[in-house]
């Protein structure tokens, strides 16, 4: 698809997320069970839906990332642990709520909770984590942490709708994607980080730099989704290239390839992107046409570039197994695409 693959990359980026969850499993295994415990409920609905969507995969990245952060900064309590699940329901959260938005079939190879129950239980079980998040954050007591998870919660939400109100609108410029993915991605990133610090009593400076490590690495991951979505490598997550094309949705390598195109060119994305009107061979044609502007490599070269500044932030830390490994963990984002 024009991307360079890097072996020694891909490689770096695999040995990451094995050293970050060796480094967290005793206290990702206490999380596990927190989620189990506190995604229960009499409406047997609730927790049947809310364990397919939770069971379905997911790495966990945004819970590793409060414990690392927490333990990064000193912490030997066992705070982080709730803490870690509230991250987490707050994502699967808004994970059932984007399926039924995006009207999506498959999420990690398996089918999605909305196509199994519907879109009606899916919202309202979204609805159910969002709560329990809530309580879990009233239950640990600090006014610090429910203001930066409850704003992250927000921050998310408003990111949601600027998506809807960008979607299949080709003139949407890279500032204002740029401004979304970091409501709806980032935003939960920074928020998991940050708390690492608050729990720890940690100065202002050290829960500021790991807002920002938190926020960078957000950007990573959603700049990566897009380039996967285009990608062969799309495949082995279970799902078909070009969702987002057929969906008409937005992302980076979209807006750069219409910036750069001739008119005819344009003309080709308010077709298929806009009016949604799709034919046979549109997909390939579209690949091509990134591929020709490069829009692929430059996506990745600006996740590089916010990798640089995730790394940077920790730079104030001790340099241990923890900072290590969160460091590391950038080029695992980054190696996804590859």
């Amino acid at each position: 698809m024009g991307v360079v693959v890097n072996f020694e990359d891909e490689k770096k980026g695999e040995s990451a997320l094995a050293r970050l969850q060796k480094l967290v499993k005793d206290d990702m295994d206490k999380v596990n069970q927190t989620i189990l415990h506190k995604m229960q409920s009499p409406v047997a609905l609730i927790p049947q839906l809310a364990g397919h969507l939770i069971a379905s995969g997911g790495k966990r990245l945004r819970p590793m990332l409060t414990i690392a952060s927490s333990r990064l900064c000193g912490y030997e309590g066992d705070r982080h642990v709730e803490l870690s699940a509230c991250v987490e329901f707050i994502h699967s959260a808004t994970l059932l709520h984007d399926d039924v938005v995006d009207e999506s079939d498959l999420r990690r190879g398996r089918d999605t909770a909305n196509a199994v129950w519907g879109n009606k239980a899916s919202v309202l079980v979204g609805d159910f984590l969002f709560s329990r998040s809530f309580e879990l954050m009233v239950a640990d007591g600090s006014l610090e942490v429910l203001r930066i998870l409850s704003h992250a919660s927000s921050v998310i939400a408003e990111g949601e709708v600027l998506q809807l109100t960008t979607a299949n609108d080709t003139d949407t410029t890279e500032d204002s994607y740029m401004e979304v993915i970091a409501a709806k991605t980032a935003a939960l990133f920074a928020a998991a980080c940050e708390i690492g610090a608050v729990i720890a009593e940690r100065p202002t400076a050290e829960q500021e730099a790991l807002q920002s490590y938190g926020k960078n690495l957000g950007i990573i991951f959603q700049l990566v989704d897009d380039v996967l979505d285009y990608s062969a490598e799309q495949e082995k997550l279970g799902k078909s290239v070009g969702d987002d094309f057929r969906e008409g949705k937005i992302t980076l390598p979209i807006v750069l390839a219409f910036r750069r195109g001739t008119d005819e060119e344009r003309a080709f994305w308010r077709r298929t992107m806009e009016e949604l009107e799709q034919q046979d061979g549109d997909l390939e044609k579209a690949l091509d046409l990134i591929n020709k502007h490069n829009a692929l490599n430059d996506t990745l070269e600006r996740a590089r570039h916010y990798g640089a500044i995730a790394r940077d932030a920790l730079a104030i830390f001790p340099d241990n197994e923890h900072r290590q490994a969160l460091t590391d963990i950038v080029d695992f984002c980054i190696a996804r695409a590859y």
